[in-house]
């Protein structure tokens, strides 16, 4: 429990099914964020949105990460988004990154790696 409400996920959750594991696994299951993406509402590369209370995880940053509309994948997401936590401070390095060296070229990386993720997995 301690998990779900630091990071808003279980490891091995037992609820979810094979099929679901599978989505997961592939980033299928995040096929559907790109309606939001035609709407305007989210970016395909940004910062993950966040929940208000995970705002608060930026300190002072905050409002900068906020300033960058979100994105269906992005740094955190597409190098290491399995092992970077709010925890260990790992995940808001990395979105701040992101936002503080916004590029296409960045964009680009991101991109690549997030296409390489997927293909494996991970």
């Amino acid at each position: 429990m301690a998990q779900w409400k630091r990071e808003q996920k279980v490891d091995d959750d037992p609820r979810i099914t094979r099929v679901g594991r599978f989505l997961r696994r592939t980033s299928l299951d995040e096929l559907p964020q790109f309606i939001n993406v035609l709407l305007g509402d989210l970016s395909v590369i940004g910062p993950r949105p966040v929940t208000l209370e995970e705002t608060y995880e930026y300190g002072d940053a905050r409002d900068e990460v906020l300033s960058c509309k979100p994105g269906i994948t992005g740094w955190w997401a597409a190098t290491d988004r399995n092992d970077s936590t709010w925890a260990s401070g790992q995940r808001q390095a990395r979105e701040l990154f992101y936002v503080r060296h916004q590029s296409v070229g960045l964009d680009a990386r991101v991109f690549i790696k997030t296409f390489k993720a997927m293909r494996k997995g991970k």
